[in-house]
């Protein structure tokens, strides 16, 4: 009988935390909607925002963030004369994500292509940030005629001990992929604990630059949505075992490519941005002066210098 009271507790629990987090998703999505267009590629609709008119230049975020962490660079870029495109990723902000397949960086990176073709986009600069440095180096290699360059905020390049993904990062992202379990954990147990350590790591994640007002306010809203969170957890585990494969082909990359870096980063650059500089010789490395991890945040002006340094390496001598 004890049994019985036990399983039928912990259901209600559960069932519980399955209505109270989705009452926090529709909160957080009326407090923080969408502010761009939507694109549909392979049946996925994917969220954008686009300012400006030119050159194009398109916004790639890292890890848990969006395209709101290019607002100022969406800004200057089109006060420039670039066309900005900020995408967010598949299964963040207000994209959707493919539920069978993992969506690895080649996944991501095929699925942008065809949304730049649907908005006939061509030729643009890819700008990627951190996670995402591994999604713009795939595209390169795998549409290497279709970009006009690459500039990577402190990329993401190499798995191993260049990304030191924890255990508990790994086995939560191998747990969410089983669909009964993934979904109840999803819905219950993780958007709480979300919630509760947000706050440190936003701060260290900015660190040692201050957060921007109404910044944690966002990410503790939407950050800690069951989509936002698989999709988080899914691109760790897809990031350690794909990236492997590409590594070894980032000194065949000819396009221009500028990698900016802060020096106060704290999530060891020269394992990564400082290694890609050195293996794609033609690179250009800007190292920010007191700045740490979160440059389309804290120094949209350094993004968009980085972007006209990769136009005049274009340029003929």
């Amino acid at each position: 009988m004890m049994e019985i009271y036990a399983i039928a507790g912990a259901t209600a629990v559960m069932v519980a935390l399955h209505a109270h987090n989705h009452r926090k998703v529709r909160r957080a999505q009326m407090a923080f909607p969408p502010r761009g267009s939507f694109v549909t590629v392979e049946g996925l609709r994917l969220h954008y925002v686009c300012q400006g008119a030119g050159q194009p230049v398109v916004l790639l975020h890292g890890g848990m963030l969006s395209a709101c962490d290019y607002a100022g660079v969406l800004e200057l870029a089109a006060e420039a004369g670039f066309r900005a495109i900020a995408f967010d990723r598949p299964g963040y902000g207000y994209s959707e994500r493919p539920r069978r397949d993992m969506s690895t960086p080649a996944v991501q990176a095929r699925l942008l292509r065809e949304a730049l073709s649907v908005l006939q986009v061509k030729s643009p600069i890819l700008v990627a940030h951190s996670w995402s440095g591994s999604l713009a180096l795939s595209y390169a290699l795998t549409y290497p005629d279709e970009i006009a360059g690459l500039v990577l905020l402190a990329p993401g390049a190499y798995a191993g001990d260049a990304y030191p993904a924890g255990t508990a990062d790994l086995l939560i992202g191998r747990l969410l992929r089983v669909p009964w379990l993934g979904e109840l954990l999803a819905n219950t147990v993780l958007p709480p604990l979300a919630r509760l350590l947000t706050k440190p790591m936003v701060t260290a994640t900015f660190s040692p630059d201050p957060v921007p007002p109404g910044y944690l306010e966002q990410a503790r809203a939407l950050w800690s949505r069951p989509g936002q969170l698989r999709a988080n957890r899914e691109d760790i585990l897809a990031y350690v075992r794909t990236v492997p494969q590409w590594e070894p082909q980032y000194a065949e990359i000819c396009t221009p490519v500028v990698i900016v870096v802060g020096d106060a980063d704290p999530f060891h650059p020269e394992l990564q941005a400082g290694r890609l500089h050195r293996e794609i010789g033609h690179s250009r490395l800007v190292v920010l002066p007191g700045t740490g991890h979160m440059i389309p945040d804290v120094r949209p002006d350094a993004v968009v210098e980085a972007v006209h340094m990769v136009l005049k390496h274009k340029q003929p001598s």
